[in-house]
């Protein structure tokens, strides 16, 4: 049967304390590439063909199953109430495990650049008849890892480092965690694993002596050291954050957005960058942002929660906070903030101004230092600006208020009633001039 056609249940272990981070955010919910590392892992177990998704969770962790049921709808969370270890963790969803799948795939929460493709890779094997698969790494430095230990093209053990004998840690392959099995032999194997250690705890790598006991065939899998990579620290972290990056900002290249200096851009997990995109050095993109063709994102911008269309410039040192939606062509340009507001198409807002809660009409122009004054301190207004209208430098937009088609406002201006379209509007204290006041001021001050 291939791979496709069995069922597949995918547990996620989640039940890590995570000390090491020194934080009171669970470690699972740690971000990278702008996404909680338990989503990458549920990510993967979805893409990965997943039936059914068991989440392990420790006691008392609500926020960890949130996010799990945030991130994957449907999922299944599952307390282990003890820490007995990995076999005693993953025997914790023994409910859907008794209920009979095809394959059992066990991964980490921690671990949250694997591809769903491994995972894939770990079914398939089962699909070729192995009824275990442990996913390996062969690391530049393997002091401190478990080794898997074969014999005869065959897994027969995963030895711990300190239990391992000289000879055994020069095997090649160190364990990654992951691991498959048969579901039909899950329970037993599960079952028949004992503590054989101090802390009376149980581990899941037993069950590949369990296997090899029964006559049943075990074998390894290789996986990328960098995908595998587990996470335990801030320092671990930043190295995980790295390694995304580096793939997210390839993915984007190779889809045909230039990017000037990748190293200095940073993406999130769910960006989407169109076709002859170009985004200049030091742009952050934090989630939610879809940049369409021909787009260019200059130097030192952030967006977040965004749509830029197509041709549209932003920057540089612009803010498009969540809600913003530049359409086709229009500009938006240094030190602008733009929040929950649409610039339509060809509209320009091109330095010094903020746009929160507005509608600025096709091809209207704002100019300098121009401000939608949209929050009383209470509640949200809107500022809607009509197609064609042009909005003098240093004016005052008081919201809600509506500017009309092909209107102008004088700058200096502070708007609180509606403008009718194609009116000129001037709002500001009359200008008076007092010949010889300054001379006579300053002559003042001198004999004073």
């Amino acid at each position: 049967m291939s791979s496709d056609a069995r069922r597949c249940l995918v547990i996620v272990l989640a039940a890590g304390e995570g000390v090491r981070m020194r934080s009171s955010r669970p470690k699972v919910l740690h971000a990278v590439a702008g996404r909680p590392m338990i989503a990458h892992a549920l990510a993967a177990a979805q893409e990965a063909g997943a039936a059914t998704i068991a989440v392990v969770v420790g006691p008392d962790r609500e926020d960890v199953a949130e996010a799990a049921r945030k991130a994957a709808p449907g999922v299944e969370v599952f307390v282990q109430r003890e820490r007995r270890g990995t076999a005693h963790a993953v025997l914790a969803a023994r409910e859907a495990i008794a209920r009979g799948f095809d394959d059992i795939v066990v991964t980490y929460a921690d671990i949250p650049l694997i591809r769903s493709g491994t995972l894939a890779a770990l079914r398939s094997a089962l699909a070729d008849g192995a009824d275990l698969v442990a996913l390996g790494f062969a690391p530049a430095d393997p002091a401190g890892y478990g080794r898997l230990i074969e014999r005869d093209g065959r897994l027969a053990a995963i030895r711990e480092h300190k239990d391992a004998t000289e000879a055994e840690r020069g095997a090649r392959l160190c364990n990654a965690g992951p691991m498959a099995f048969r579901g039909s032999d899950a329970l037993a194997m599960l079952d028949a694993v004992t503590p054989m250690n101090a802390q009376q705890e149980y581990y899941l790598t037993d069950l590949v002596e369990i296997a090899a006991a029964r006559g049943l065939a075990a074998r390894a899998l290789e996986a990328e050291e960098a995908e595998v990579m587990g996470v335990n620290d801030r320092v671990q972290l930043a190295a995980a954050e790295a390694t995304m990056q580096a793939r997210l900002r390839r993915a984007a290249m190779l889809a045909g957005a230039t990017l000037i200096a990748p190293e200095t851009v940073f993406l999130s997990w769910d960006t989407s960058v169109g076709r002859d995109v170009t985004i200049e050095p030091h742009v952050v993109i934090a989630p939610g942002v879809t940049i369409e063709d021909g787009a260019t994102i200059h130097a030192f911008s952030h967006l977040e929660g965004a749509r830029v269309g197509s041709g549209a410039q932003i920057g540089p040192y612009a803010r498009l906070r969540p809600g913003a939606d530049v359409a086709t062509k229009a500009r938006v340009g240094n030190f602008v903030e733009i929040k929950n507001a649409a610039i339509e198409a060809g509209a320009k807002v091109n330095h010094l101004t903020y746009i929160g809660d507005a509608r600025i009409g096709a091809g209207a122009n704002i100019g300098a230092g121009t401000i939608t004054c949209n929050y009383d301190g209470f509640s949200k207004y809107k500022t809607i600006v009509g197609a064609g209208a042009f909005i003098g430098s240093n004016s005052s937009l008081v919201a809600p208020v509506t500017i009309g088609d092909g209107a102008y406002v004088g700058s200096g201006s502070v708007i609180t009633k509606d403008v009718e379209p194609d009116a000129l509007v001037v709002a500001r204290g009359r200008q008076e001039a007092r010949a010889g006041w300054a001379k006579a001021f300053r002559e003042k001050k001198k004999k004073g």
